[in-house]
């Protein structure tokens, strides 16, 4: 039976997809964005032990020289977190595609769908598929949040993609070379994605975190949005891609990365993100969401 790596499980979203959903974040993740707000994600925890004293509910102890951790004794303070230099979490669980159907079921009268992401979800494509030809059973939609990193016009992915009704892909900025020094890749695949995905009818939605003073924010958004336009036009889509302006924002982003590559940049303001989604509707793109 294969297990993966659960950060955590939001029974209840409605900013993960349409409706209300059930959001489960994997843990792991193969880029590093300096923005990152939720760091603990990235890595696995490799039991280096600064945790386990600090907790003060002792709710993690060493076990076969593994961190693991008692969820019912754990009051949340994220000591732990605070603490880890590896941008991990001790607070994860492994499940099954069994026993997150269990948590599934708890929920299903309540939610429209559900919705995977990370970390970076794809890693565990297989599992994936898996799990969503089980959800779909049960008459629930099945979405992705991906950072379009793999490139997934392989014929290995045609079944993960089969069984997934709509991809939600980042788009982080549009320049090569300002992609790789802030994610540690390059976005290729993800511009290929991005219109392989549409093309399929399989995208829902596309992101980018406007931050100012660190990325061209202008240049990222019009081209973007002029893919997204095309592909709408192309496709006559009724409902249309939507694409997600997100204003960058310093919480949880990791306090040393604040101070030393972050340190002058700041949230935008309502006119520049205005300014933005004005561009974005030349480009015959409707369906623009501001948060």
């Amino acid at each position: 039976m294969k297990y993966v790596r659960v950060n955590k499980i939001i029974n209840f979203s409605n900013v993960d997809g349409p409706g209300n959903r059930m959001s489960i974040f994997f843990q792991g993740c193969n880029y590093n964005c300096l923005y990152c707000h939720n760091p603990e994600t990235i890595s696995k925890c490799n039991s280096c032990r600064i945790c386990v004293d600090i907790c003060p509910v002792k709710a993690l102890s060493i076990v076969k020289s593994k961190v693991v951790w008692n969820k019912k004794k754990c009051i949340n303070c994220d000591r732990c977190i605070g603490i880890c230099k590896n941008n991990s979490s001790p607070k994860t669980l492994d499940y099954s595609v069994e026993e997150l159907l269990k948590e599934i079921k708890k929920v299903k009268r309540f939610i429209r769908g559900i919705t995977v992401s990370g970390g970076e979800a794809t890693l565990n494509y297989e599992f994936i598929t898996q799990l969503f030809k089980e959800v779909k059973k049960l008459g629930l939609t099945t979405f992705v949040d991906t950072n379009g990193s793999l490139d997934l016009r392989d014929e290995i992915y045609n079944e993960f993609i089969y069984v997934t009704d709509k991809f939600m892909v980042d788009m982080k900025v549009w320049d090569e070379k300002a992609h790789n020094n802030l994610t540690g890749y390059g976005n290729v695949e993800v511009i290929k994605n991005i219109e392989f995905l549409g093309n399929l009818g399989k995208l829902y939605e596309v992101r980018t975190v406007v931050i100012p003073n660190l990325l061209d924010n202008v240049e990222t958004v019009t081209k973007v949005s002029e893919i997204v336009g095309k592909i709408n036009l192309k496709n006559q889509l009724n409902e249309g891609i939507i694409y997600k302006l997100i204003k960058y924002r310093q919480i949880g982003v990791r306090k040393e990365i604040l101070e030393r590559e972050l340190s002058k940049s700041i949230s935008p303001g309502e006119k520049q993100m205005e300014e933005l989604s004005k561009i974005v509707r030349g480009n015959k793109v409707e369906k623009v969401i501001i948060i």
